[in-house]
């Protein structure tokens, strides 16, 4: 994904003309909502825009970032083609930062790994809450545009 706004949107034609039979499956974490909901509207949009059905995009809420994982695990059972994980982990004064990022990344990648539903990381991982407003539709672009379009580049080449 990009770190600054050189977004890879470049979806090859064949990718576009299959995305209206493509099955999206979107899991949110409530925590952080005011940036996770702008990196859903950026993902759901975007899914929309390049013609995926309304009907054809599922979304789980959990409570927070570590339980993304069992969000996802669940909807690789709901019958959908890709899986885009939105959340958003802060630093704080603890290590508590340390041990959900890794849980989350750790647990999203062994889903990737033991399961046919690829699913696309686009969990904020940031400093301050700054960071977190500027990747989330402020001055380095919505990272949930980002994985909508990687979601649809990886379900195009199952």
């Amino acid at each position: 994904m990009a770190t600054y706004i050189n977004n890879n949107f470049d979806l090859g034609s064949d990718a576009i003309s299959e995305v209206n039979k493509m099955k999206f499956g979107i899991v949110v974490s409530n925590w952080n909502n005011n940036i996770t909901d702008n990196l859903f509207d950026g993902a759901y949009k975007t899914l929309l825009k390049y013609g995926a059905k309304k009907s054809n995009i599922k979304k789980i809420d959990v409570p927070g970032s570590f339980e993304l994982v069992y969000g996802c695990k669940k909807m690789q059972n709901k019958n959908v083609d890709v899986i885009i994980a939105i959340g958003c982990i802060i630093k704080g004064e603890t290590d508590h930062y340390n041990y959900i990022c890794q849980s989350v990344s750790n647990g999203i990648s062994q889903l990737n790994i033991i399961n046919n539903i690829p699913i696309v990381f686009c969990v904020l991982t940031d400093h301050n809450i700054e960071q977190s407003i500027s990747r989330s539709g402020g001055k380095y672009g919505n990272k949930g545009i980002e994985s909508a379009v990687a979601a649809i580049k990886i379900a195009s080449i199952k």
